[in-house]
């Protein structure tokens, strides 16, 4: 019985697919249209991988994901850091599209209560898949934002995108969840505290000896406003590390928040606890389950029964603990019968963060032997990504595929496999990669792939239709510090534009093919193809940017910090809570 089961399920899968690729998508009522697992890691370097050539971190789970199926070595994020590169992956669109780029130097989301995020007319695979019948949810990291004009609007929430349930991080983690001395922004922001504190007291100081020397008629209530402005700044110095702790740490269930400040040695256990508990009751239907996880990103919140069990320090241990999870998440599907009719996929937001050091211990991903780091626009470290799907039956065992993909494939794949159709309004980024999932084709949808940084165009690549050069042109990249070091070690990340980057004329040019690594540029006279290349590639760049429409930026004067956008489960500012039928 159960074999006969089995084979009316395979025939119902591959019927799908045949469907899919003569037609639009799988049909609501054949039944065959598959479940999604969608597992995205935080900062994970594609080196530190075992089926990517790592031999000392263990991950025996995500590799026996690549043993059972597919598994992409040229897959790339259409960003190098997390809110624009979580944007194109939910809508198959370069971020610039969707004004999830910046002009300054805010590359994400800063605040939980900012106004930007990713524009309510923008249309996630979540909304698509929803409206064709499939349960939607997403457990772990948001970073996308949350409310526009008042703090219970919701407008950029994952449930005002596509999603019917939502458990986790509205924001990031961060360093300064635990105000590690790794900080994305406490510690710049008690800098110039202490700065204001400083000119506020000499201020104070002066009306104070002015007023009691007599030598102006200056009124006490000046004296009493700046020596109090001077006494706030240094509270607000003082606690800046708590105050972020409760303004950003914190968990939510749907548009409730549940756990503020979140306590971190419970957060893992709590979200794998919602995974397992989604795919259980919605066993009985489609449903698409998008787990970001909170790994590898610093601080690397780990549990005791794995720290110091691997090669690599607190990173290797978090690596492993993370691949725990995926193990925990695969086992779930196993034990409800779901495996074979869910499509699971793999990879990471970006590249691993070179930066994140401290002395001698690295707490930041490595990115194999590809040059760059997170951050970076341009080399293949910011934005070379794993990339794996596993469907039994359907995709084949073992496959590997170095043809260029993208994060935002996912977008039509999903899409298209769950009967739903893409969107003809607008322009869509991403190519299915079903066909060449299965090896129906040998080539993926992309001749030309662009690489930004924030909205500044740092390289591209382009791998023509026919011959096996795959060409790679960098426009700007960031100057290293120190020179040669392959970083830019004293900042969390290396800048998009400035005096730190470097403006390429002639734009350098590599064959990827014949050198991963971009170790050595080509030039006139060691490819004869050099000008036809860079004319080529400069002609589809013109063609991208003509297909480019004006949009708000949602990462400038919109990535600001608003009190009265500021998610609170207390009465502001005094936000606390934590909901006991959130425990394990």
């Amino acid at each position: 019985m159960l074999d006969l089961e089995y084979s009316r399920s395979w025939l119902s899968r591959t019927l799908c697919v045949l469907l899919v690729l003569k037609t639009s998508g799988c049909s609501k009522s054949s039944g065959s249209r598959p479940n999604f697992l969608l597992l995205m890691a935080d900062d994970l370097g594609i080196g530190d991988i075992g089926c990517y050539g790592n031999g000392t971190i263990r991950t025996p789970n995500i590799d026996r994901l690549a043993k059972d199926g597919v598994m992409l070595t040229q897959h790339i994020s259409a960003a190098s850091v997390c809110t624009p590169s979580r944007a194109a992956f939910l809508t198959g669109r370069y971020p610039i599209r969707s004004g999830m780029v910046s002009s300054n130097d805010y590359r994400v989301l800063m605040w939980t209560g900012v106004s930007g995020g990713i524009p309510t007319n923008e249309t996630t695979f979540a909304k698509v898949l929803k409206n064709e019948g499939y349960a939607t949810g997403l457990i772990g990291k948001w970073h996308l934002g949350l409310n526009c004009d008042h703090s219970g609007d919701h407008c950029h929430h994952p449930l005002n995108h596509g999603f019917d349930h939502f458990y986790g991080m509205p924001f990031s983690m961060m360093g300064d969840c635990l105000q590690w001395e790794l900080s994305e922004k406490r510690l710049a922001l008690e800098g110039q505290l202490r700065s204001y504190i400083q000119i506020a007291a000499l201020v104070a100081l002066t009306l104070t000896v002015g007023k009691l020397t007599r030598l102006k008629g200056i009124p006490w209530t000046l004296v009493i406003l700046a020596t109090a402005a001077a006494l706030l700044l240094f509270v607000a110095s003082h606690f800046m590390g708590v105050l972020i702790v409760h303004a950003d740490c914190f968990l939510m269930r749907n548009h409730t928040v549940t756990e503020q400040p979140m306590r971190f040695q419970r957060t893992t256990s709590l979200l794998l606890k919602e995974a397992r508990g989604f795919i259980q009751r919605n066993k009985h239907r489609p449903f698409l389950l998008f787990v970001a996880f909170l790994h590898t990103h610093v601080p690397l919140v780990t549990a005791k029964n794995f720290r110091g069990k691997s090669l690599h320090g607190l990173y290797g241990d978090n690596v492993e603990e993370m691949d725990w999870m995926v193990g925990h998440i695969l086992n779930t599907l196993d034990k409800e019968g779901l495996s074979n009719s869910t499509l699971v996929y793999f990879t990471s937001d970006h590249g691993g963060s070179l930066e994140s050091q401290l002395g001698d211990n690295q707490y930041g991903g490595w990115n194999g032997i590809y040059k760059g780091s997170k951050g970076m626009g341009g080399w293949e470290g910011g934005i070379r990504v794993p990339g794996i799907f596993r469907w039994p039956g359907v995709l084949p065992a073992g496959r590997v595929s170095d043809e260029p993909t993208s994060l935002m494939d996912v977008f039509p794949t999903v899409i298209q496999l769950g009967g739903g159709q893409v969107p003809q309004d607008r322009v869509i980024d991403g190519r299915d990669l079903l066909p060449l999932l299965q090896g129906a084709a040998q080539r993926s949808g992309h001749e030309f792939l662009l690489h930004y940084c924030q909205g500044f165009l740092h390289a591209a690549r382009w791998h023509p239709r026919t011959g096996g050069r795959l060409w790679k042109v960098h426009y700007m990249s960031p100057i290293f510090q120190p020179e040669g070091a392959g970083a830019c070690y004293g900042r969390a990340v290396c800048p998009c534009s400035g005096e730190n980057v470097a403006e390429h004329d002639p734009p350098l040019l590599f064959d990827l093919s014949r050198d991963p690594s971009e170790a050595h540029p080509l030039t006139p006279d060691t490819e004869p193809l050099f000008s036809q290349v860079l004319e080529r590639v400069k002609l589809a760049v013109q063609e991208h940017r003509e297909s480019l429409t004006p949009v708000v930026p949602q990462l400038d004067s919109l990535n600001v910090w608003r009190p009265w956008l500021q998610p609170c489960c207390g009465s502001f500012p005094f936000c606390w809570c934590n909901w006991k039928d959130d425990r394990p």
